[in-house]
């Protein structure tokens, strides 16, 4: 078998803080097997090939742990739930894997959806029918009365179609456990966070403490990785008592929440992306304005990254997810903002961001495909970047800089698709999104003001 050997100036492995000069890579059936000095490197062959990196800055795949691979950019949850079957959002999964990878991303956790829709997608790519990023596939989240996935009113219900799956007993929750992990997924994930409050303000959990542990003990049993919901610190706490692998948000944590996981070594990912862009492009949408979802997001922002810098400080482990699949966070165009929210709001160094996002999120992933780590015995997936995230973490986010590809030593298409978003993602039906009163016609402009509404308005 023909051996790939890749000559780099400049290499970072992520596990150090610093890049390597003068490397040479070896692959071969897909895995790394050198890995060391130029000078060092192994003799190579007749039917060898050989790659130069030249002056590009030569990285891991980037790993993002809380992408929606099959929610289409939704507008809403009507748009990931209603308007589409699960045999096309499977399918429109499969054609967003494209603008991921091509993004630097080679690969993704995929935190619920419906059915086996990230199931079918990690598998096509598998048997090799498409190419795309190594995928840890999930199914329905787990929900209980009032918890994230379960926000359409009761009235409407959960049907089988919907990404959340209602769970409310006990045996609930241990036989839709024990379905997924029968249907092949790698992570499962449970909606922790409910949607009352205590008089003070405090998150309910959705789940009590007892019920937690069950379920994630029950997931663990069955080899499958834990991911949860959880912005209060009630349910951080009793996720990270169970020992789950990520807590998503984690915005409210205390430091009962940061001791826990401390000892039990569960991972935060907080996603401060999708709440980052909500507040930057606030004023192009006025109704998120007049709500107060931009206000709110914005104090979410400032009390998260005090909490989650104590976090940080205190030793909890990072990974980075960017929430993609909305259509504030597209696929392939903001997976890469996590990394500089990481250094420019909770104090990381570009090597913890980058490590963040490769070594670590890589525990994420299915042992085969734990990709990441540019090491011997790691599948070779690596990138090509014009300029050095090390001093500017940023340029990440610019496509343009990312040169090449590489998914198991194979250079990789990174021209992506165009689209019409109204034939493959936006079908929402909802034709005005404010209410047309006259006063509002005045305000835009569209009817003179009247002496008497100017009155009124002063």
């Amino acid at each position: 078998m023909s051996r790939t050997f890749i000559r780099c100036k400049t290499l970072f492995t992520g596990l150090e803080d610093e890049a390597r000069c003068e490397q040479t890579l070896v692959v071969e059936n897909g895995l790394f097997t050198w890995v060391g000095d130029t000078a060092d490197a192994p003799a190579r062959a007749v039917g060898d090939a050989l790659v130069e990196a030249g002056d590009d800055f030569v990285m891991p795949g980037l790993i993002d742990v809380h992408t929606h691979l099959v929610f289409g950019n939704a507008k809403s949850e009507e748009d990931i739930d209603l308007h589409v079957s699960p045999e096309f959002r499977a399918l429109r999964g499969l054609f967003f894997t494209q603008h991921v990878m091509a993004a630097g991303y080679t690969s993704v956790v995929v935190p619920g959806d419906a059915g086996q829709c990230s199931i079918a997608v990690r598998n096509a790519i598998n048997a090799g029918m498409f190419p795309g990023p190594r995928i840890a596939a999930s199914s329905n989240v787990i929900a209980n009365r009032q918890s994230l996935n379960d926000w359409f009113p009761s009235w409407v219900g959960t049907p089988e179609y919907f990404t959340g799956r209602l769970c409310a007993t006990r045996e609930d929750q241990i036989a839709e456990i024990r379905r997924q992990a029968k249907d092949g997924v790698d992570v499962i994930k449970i909606a922790m966070d409910g949607t009352h409050r205590r008089d003070n303000g405090e998150i309910i959990a959705a789940f009590t403490e007892e019920e937690t542990r069950v379920m994630v003990d029950e997931i663990h049993r069955l080899g499958k990785k834990v991911a949860v919901h959880a912005y209060g610190a009630e349910a951080v706490l009793y996720a990270a008592k169970a020992g789950v692998d990520v807590i998503f948000h984690a915005f409210f944590l205390d430091d009962a929440c940061i001791e826990a996981m401390l000892v039990s070594g569960s991972h935060l990912a907080p996603t401060l992306t999708m709440l980052a862009n909500n507040v930057e492009f606030a004023e192009l949408y006025e109704a998120s304005t007049k709500s107060g979802y931009a206000a709110m997001q914005r104090r979410v922002i400032d009390i998260g990254c005090r909490n989650l810098r104590c976090a940080r400080e205190a030793g909890v482990p990072f990974m980075t997810g960017s929430d993609s699949g909305f259509a504030i966070t597209p696929y392939g165009e903001w997976h890469a903002r996590e990394l500089e929210i990481f250094v420019d709001w909770l104090g990381f160094t570009p090597a913890e961001a980058l490590r963040a996002a490769t070594s670590v999120a890589a525990r994420m992933m299915p042992a085969a495909g734990r990709a990441g780590v540019i090491e011997v015995g790691r599948p070779a997936d690596f990138l090509f970047i014009d300029g050095s995230p090390l001093e500017n973490v940023a340029l990440l986010q610019e496509r343009e800089r990312i040169r090449a590809v590489f998914q198991g030593g194979q250079r990789m298409q990174t021209a992506v698709p165009g689209y019409d978003p109204n034939r493959v993602s936006d079908f929402n039906t909802v034709k005005w999104s404010e209410l047309h009163t006259r006063q509002r016609a005045v305000e835009l402009g569209k009817r003179p003001a009247s002496p008497g509404s100017l009155h009124l308005a002063n």
